[in-house]
């Protein structure tokens, strides 16, 4: 139980610090738009809360920000901004792009020690509080939008005795 609260917290830390540092750089949300044609998210730059892409809308904007969750007991965190992701998941860490595919957003990652399970990620579901995400290895991960700059709740709070 300790190595699943230390891997939580490692990985809440570790997406907090790569959107900390913008996986890319830029401080301006509108850097994204101006690199993707025809995209335009209302309200201007999300700040994490903010208008975006309607909920039944996907698009790549609305995947931008900090995602946590677990999934079967272990921690996932998404951090998408500008176009790019990092992903950490069952110990693994993934990065890439979010591309669109047939008209859809999709994750398109690799991961550093070759794992598979999470590279090619489609959308089931995104409202804005809630991402749902679908791997073609097989996983099916739920995330909540984290605010920025926080970690996300729900990571066990109480270190058990060993």
């Amino acid at each position: 139980m300790r190595k699943i609260v230390r891997t939580s917290v490692v990985a809440a830390g570790a997406v907090a610090a790569l959107t900390l540092t913008g996986c890319g750089g830029g401080d301006s949300g509108d850097s994204a738009k101006d690199k993707g044609a025809g995209t335009s998210a209302p309200g201007g730059p999300d700040a994490g809360g903010g208008e975006s892409a309607p909920a039944d809308e996907a698009s790549a904007d609305s995947l931008e920000g900090t995602w946590a969750g677990t999934t079967e007991g272990k921690a996932v965190a998404l951090s998408v901004k500008e176009g790019k992701a990092a992903l950490i998941a069952d110990e693994h860490i993934c990065q890439g792009d979010v591309e669109e595919m047939g008209g859809e957003p999709m994750l398109s990652l690799k991961c550093a020690d070759g794992n598979t399970e999470r590279t090619m990620g489609s959308i089931d579901s995104n409202d804005g509080k809630t991402l749902v995400l679908s791997w073609e290895g097989g996983a099916k991960d739920s995330l909540a939008k984290t605010e920025p700059g926080k970690l996300p709740g729900g990571l066990p709070t109480d270190i058990p005795a060993p």
